[in-house]
């Protein structure tokens, strides 16, 4: 099968087409014939080093979200038969690569993979479990502390993770309050965006808000506009940076719950949650996928498909 290794740490000219052996489905897993899989920003930091728990030793397969049919079945994962259609994140912060899902055929337990409804294309699909848990999960952490909150700033909300806060956000009851790049206002608005904030606009200026969901992250510029005691939940681990005003600090860092993300994929199937796909590029050019997220100003997830 053809897969996409990164042979060395560094940007993506480290990413190589390679002919890899077809795994096999082992106990309690399926082997996913994958049609699609999202390209994030952590597959990227993946490659240069740069993620929480130090980098991994290549070489290596990038890829957390894929979304396919199920080519074969193991002993104990006869919940799903060849050809269900699935979705499912590979826990890339256990595999570190092994698997990753930049291939023809991944070998996935089956507490990876939900069922992935009808009216839902694999593209599409694929942008949903990383960015949609993690959006998810990191609301769920502004809401820790107790306290009611009634505002919550947004960065990135054009972007995979801030699309998602934003539309659970408004429908949460928070008054959301968006920050957007130029050409994307728009889009956020129709998330249901109370307010949108330029990206070139002082995120401080937005402020006092009870919460900042920093899915950049723009880090101490964006914390700037939290209220004291409020809350800040970044996609990162950053240095603190509201210290001295009782602002709570969070970092969200992905962890798999296929239940939610059984829920998550309902309702993006039926149009109860919006996402987008900026383009699809075939498996083979998933070096220049990784230039195009670098390059930045995308509208949407870079998706590369397969068959």
């Amino acid at each position: 099968m053809l897969g996409v290794v990164a042979i060395a740490l560094g940007g993506p000219e480290v990413l190589r087409v390679t002919e890899l052996p077809e795994p096999a489905a082992g106990p309690g897993q399926v082997l996913v014939r994958v049609r699609a899989v999202c390209v994030h920003p952590a597959d990227v930091a993946a490659t240069t080093g740069k993620i929480p728990g130090g980098p991994v030793s290549p070489p290596f397969l990038p890829g957390w979200d894929i979304a396919g049919e199920v080519a074969s079945v193991g002993p104990g994962a006869e919940q799903f038969q060849v050809g269900d259609r699935v979705v499912g994140m590979i826990p890339w912060y256990l595999t570190r690569g092994a698997p990753g899902g930049y291939a023809e055929f991944v070998a996935a337990d089956v507490g990876w993979l939900v069922p992935l409804p009808d009216g839902l294309d694999f593209a599409a699909a694929a942008t949903v479990p990383l960015n949609a848990q993690t959006a998810h999960q990191g609301l769920a952490l502004v809401s820790a502390g107790g306290s009611p909150v009634g505002s919550i700033l947004v960065t990135g909300a054009g972007g995979g993770v801030g699309g998602f806060v934003t539309q659970l956000a408004v429908r949460g009851g928070y008054r959301v309050l968006a920050q957007a790049g130029d050409g994307d206002e728009e889009w956020v608005r129709g998330l249901g965006a109370h307010q949108v904030v330029s990206r070139s606009a002082d995120p401080a200026e937005a402020g006092p808000v009870a919460a900042v969901f920093d899915a950049v992250p723009v880090g101490a510029a964006a914390a700037a506009a939290v209220e004291d005691g409020g809350v800040v939940v970044t996609t990162r681990p950053t240095p603190p940076i509201v210290p001295a005003r009782g602002v709570r600090q969070e970092v969200q860092l992905i962890r798999l719950d296929r239940e939610l993300l059984a829920d998550l994929v309902g309702q993006v199937a039926a149009g109860l949650l919006r996402t987008r796909v900026a383009a699809t590029m075939p498996l083979t050019e998933a070096a220049e996928a990784h230039r195009r997220v670098l390059a930045g100003g995308l509208r949407g997830k870079l998706v590369l498909t397969l068959g």
